[in-house]
């Protein structure tokens, strides 16, 4: 009892604290509430996050809010068709010591960092994007055949123009499988296009303020893990991620032929995690159904593909993971 006590005290303590980092992150990325959520979520449960949008939707104030909001070093890559990848993991120099003898150092990359923005991830080869899979998958790189560690928490955040604009190449399925959450940005509605207009064209911008430290963010990662998570959230996260791949015997027949292929294992752990962290981002002491419901899109949209027939028929990735939602946690309820 002593310990369930504890755990309630430590969320709710989290809960305050996470409220004042959405406050001031949303003080300058207006009315993108859902948004600011997702990004939120993805980095409290220990992921990384791929932004979608249009150019000029805010992708990059967002990210750089949230480095001051989250007390983290922070580093930016803009990726370009010429970039390689020892522009992203450093690389070793010959350096000639005053004595005559001569010796490599390393120089560390713009990846030894604690929140790193990959900004405009798709303008460069496939190659360079390749450079961040072991980085994002186990916090180090090697470079000249050695293991370098990277900084803790580490966090990628890649903003991604739409893969139809001209100049753009698509992301490797398995680095795609890499980031926690896909979070689509669009444009504002008229009422948060005025209240943009109102926050960012005077003589001053409100400037976020820091929240939390790196250790204070470790912290809420480990207490989100030792959240408890009822034995109904639990099936419905399985049933919906079973349901989602062809040829399983949960899969609904219409989605034989809509999909190419579905998510792995590692899309029912990234929904375990970002169902947990929503709820502690809004009060609660576990996560609901809701919480799988409400954070399928993100989880699901970059792990599953459309079949041929289905992008003939105009089908749509986000409208076919909300039909599998609806019907899932509703058997769930």
């Amino acid at each position: 009892m002593a310990e369930d006590a504890q755990l309630v005290d430590e969320i709710l303590a989290l809960t305050d604290r996470l409220a004042q980092a959405r406050q001031s992150v949303e003080r300058r990325f207006v009315g993108q509430h859902a948004v600011v959520e997702q990004v939120l979520a993805a980095i409290l449960s220990g992921g990384h996050a791929l932004l979608v949008g249009q150019p000029g939707l805010g992708k990059t104030m967002l990210v750089d809010t949230l480095g001051t909001v989250l007390g983290l070093d922070t580093a930016r890559i803009q990726f370009t068709p010429d970039l390689m990848p020892a522009d992203i993991l450093g690389s070793e120099v010959l350096d000639a010591r005053a004595d005559g003898t001569r010796a490599f150092r390393f120089i560390q990359g713009p990846v030894f960092t604690q929140l790193l923005m990959a900004d405009e991830i798709n303008r460069a080869s496939p190659r360079t994007q390749s450079a961040l899979l072991q980085a994002m998958q186990e916090r180090e790189v090697t470079v000249a055949g050695e293991n370098r560690p990277l900084g803790r928490p580490f966090h990628v955040l890649a903003t991604q123009n739409p893969i139809e604009q001209e100049g753009t190449y698509p992301l490797p399925e398995a680095q795609l499988d890499r980031f926690l959450l896909q979070v689509d940005i669009d444009y504002p509605d008229r009422g948060t296009e005025r209240a943009i207009l109102l926050a960012t064209t005077g003589i001053e911008e409100d400037a976020p303020h820091a929240v939390f430290d790196a250790g204070g963010l470790v912290a809420a990662q480990r207490l989100i893990r030792r959240m408890p998570v009822g034995e109904a959230v639990m099936e419905a996260i399985l049933d919906l991620v079973r349901a989602a791949r062809p040829g399983e015997a949960e899969a609904p027949g219409w989605l034989s032929d809509t999909l190419a292929w579905g998510p792995g294992p590692r899309a029912a752990q990234a929904l375990m995690l970002v169902a947990r962290a929503r709820a502690v981002l809004n009060g609660r002491f576990a996560p609901t159904i809701e919480d799988v419901a409400e954070m399928a899109a993100p989880v699901l949209r970059h792990r599953m593909a459309l079949s041929f027939a289905a992008r003939a028929r105009g089908d749509r990735i986000d409208e076919i993971i909300a039909r599998l939602a609806a019907d899932r946690t509703r058997m769930a309820a």
